[in-house]
């Protein structure tokens, strides 16, 4: 970890600190359902489930997989979204930088990374990868939607990003020991030009 990507996320999280109620209130009413049922058909049924809500935000999604029985748990490395997810959600969050992730071997049966993992320097993206892995119990599942691009990566505004195609996002997966079940891009029913993001499902497979 170098003193440039330490500031990135510093950059990044400071920005959406800032935000945070701005975000939530812009945020609060999109339907992200078909990421959420996404994830929950890849995963044992039938629950409760223990489900990792990676960089959680608010809470609105952690809020959902609560409400349907699931035990859920999130995660952000803003202090502004830990607190407001807790208040709105009633769920256990964790404050954690996505680069100095602290996670528990085997715990979750999922983990939820909604419009997160972009926000990941593509050089740590493989040690990050690998804590997911070994946090997912085998046989579990890990959903990630990301805005897509052409595999470049930089500051969009006060936020760093790394926007992928599939077949580079693939290939990261496929490194880090999850095997491939399906992809999809979002919103749904559109040309895809008006697509801008892309939601893949990853099986840790069962040794």
């Amino acid at each position: 970890m170098t003193d440039d990507t330490d500031d990135i996320a510093r950059r990044t999280l400071d920005y959406y600190n800032r935000h945070a109620l701005q975000f939530f209130n812009g945020t609060i009413d999109h339907d992200v359902s078909q990421n959420i049922t996404a994830l929950l058909d890849a995963l044992p049924a039938p629950g409760p489930l223990t489900i990792l809500d990676l960089g959680c935000g608010p809470g609105r999604d952690l809020k959902q997989f609560s409400s349907m029985g699931h035990r859920a748990i999130g995660l952000d490395g803003a202090g502004e979204f830990a607190s407001m997810a807790r208040s709105y959600s009633g769920c256990e969050v964790w404050q954690q930088d996505l680069l100095h992730l602290d996670l528990p071997p085997a715990l979750f049966d999922g983990v939820f990374a909604n419009a997160v993992l972009f926000h990941v320097p593509s050089k740590l993206l493989p040690g990050v990868l690998a804590q997911l892995h070994a946090t997912i119990k085998p046989g579990g599942a890990l959903f990630t939607s990301n805005p897509r691009g052409n595999n470049e990566e930089g500051w969009n505004g006060p936020r760093y990003g790394s926007y992928y195609d599939y077949a580079t996002w693939e290939q990261y997966l496929l490194a880090a020991g999850f095997s491939a079940l399906h992809h999809y891009y979002r919103p749904a029913n559109l040309p895809r030009e008006q697509q801008p993001w892309l939601a893949s499902v990853w099986r840790k497979p069962v040794r």
